[in-house]
């Protein structure tokens, strides 16, 4: 089981990785021949036009290889695959019985990329974008039952599902502010989630988390700084969205296969870091008398450049303090809640450690 998981997970990244990284060239060229760039100028950090449509490579590289998966499951299950290894065609009736699942999370993603896309073309008010969001949350958990925390209730649950998925979505729209910077924390986030869910021998959702990953180490490199393409809305709703979706169809806590509660902790300690920029943003926007969707340079990486940090540090840091809050929820669904307290306790004091320090030393304004 061990070798399958593993040989999937290997699969998943190599053919989404050589997906992305030729959709991302090939999109580029195409953006800057046509002139669909994000000019300098304002609360922007870049100084020369760079190329968008980055997020037409995400939704190549995962959205398709998806929807490939699903079909072939539902056909090798019709026609029979006897010449399948045993550890492979044991999922397959479980992949068929999510067929409806996957494609309405394939069908939410492309409605916010097209979404992503005007956007980026020709910019569309705040609201209309959020009401797409809402909308693309409810048809989902409502009508496919994509709910997290069901022990709840199915009102409480069905809201908390909406809510975490138009935060997760905003939050990688809104970090989405400097050169590999959402691209970065969403690839050591998802890879925190392929891993636990492979823990829950889960084979379908690890299979999609290890899809983006790849997508986002073949666009990583276009993206870095200094960045020539940008992942735009198009890209950066589309990632936020998987990402929550993603985190709700893990099982965090499943005593099937001895985990347990504190399991369900996972998704904040991970989002731990992208949660405080967006609370923060919100904050610091409402404090000045400013809306809250307004952009500007108050972002946690703009704070932290703010202080004398390059833009290559200031994502640096922001994906240290990632990785530290991150890499131990891997233990959070088989920890005891002594354990669980501790990781937490953890993730808040590197929070409040980063939020302290981004307020010291000289400010460079």
């Amino acid at each position: 089981m061990k070798d399958t998981h593993l040989f999937v997970a290997l699969t998943c990244v190599a053919v989404a990785c050589l997906l992305s990284a030729a959709a991302t060239r090939v999109v580029r060229a195409w953006a800057i021949r046509r002139g669909v760039v994000d000019l300098p100028g304002g609360h922007k950090t870049h100084h020369r036009p760079v190329a968008l449509l980055g997020g037409i490579a995400i939704v190549t590289a995962v959205l398709l290889p998806m929807l490939a998966a699903i079909v072939a499951a539902r056909v090798l299950q019709t026609i029979g695959a006897d010449w399948l290894p045993a550890s492979l065609s044991v999922h397959l009736p479980g992949i068929s019985a999510k067929t409806w699942v996957g494609l309405a999370v394939i069908g939410g993603g492309c409605v916010l990329h097209v979404l992503g896309l005007l956007d980026d073309v020709r910019p569309l008010g705040a609201m209309p974008k959020l009401l797409v969001q809402v909308v693309v949350a409810v048809f989902v958990v409502t009508g496919f039952d994509v709910r997290l925390l069901t022990v709840a209730g199915p009102t409480a649950s069905t809201i908390l599902s909406v809510l975490w998925i138009v935060t997760l979505t905003n939050a990688f729209n809104f970090l989405d502010n400097m050169d590999g910077l959402a691209s970065g924390v969403a690839l050591i986030a998802t890879s925190v989630f392929a891993a636990t869910a492979m823990q829950a021998g889960q084979l379908f959702v690890p299979a999609c988390c290890w899809l983006l990953v790849g997508a986002l180490l073949g666009f990583l490199p276009y993206n870095y700084h200094p960045a020539s393409i940008f992942l735009g809305d198009a890209g950066s709703l589309v990632v936020g969205y998987l990402v929550a979706v993603l985190t709700i169809l893990t099982n965090f806590a499943d005593p099937t296969y001895g985990q347990r509660p504190a399991g369900v902790l996972a998704p904040l300690v991970v989002m731990a870091v992208p949660l405080y920029d967006t609370a923060s943003v919100f904050f610091l926007r409402w404090r000045a008398g400013h809306s809250v969707w307004r952009a500007d340079r108050r972002h946690f990486s703009h704070r932290l450049q703010n202080r004398g940090l390059s833009v290559r540090e200031s994502v640096g840091v922001i994906w240290l303090a990632t990785a530290i809050t991150s890499f131990p929820a891997v233990l959070l669904p088989t920890a005891t809640w002594p354990l669980a307290i501790g990781i937490v306790c953890q993730t808040a004091a590197v929070v409040v450690l980063v939020a302290y320090l981004e307020k010291g030393g000289p400010s460079r304004v």
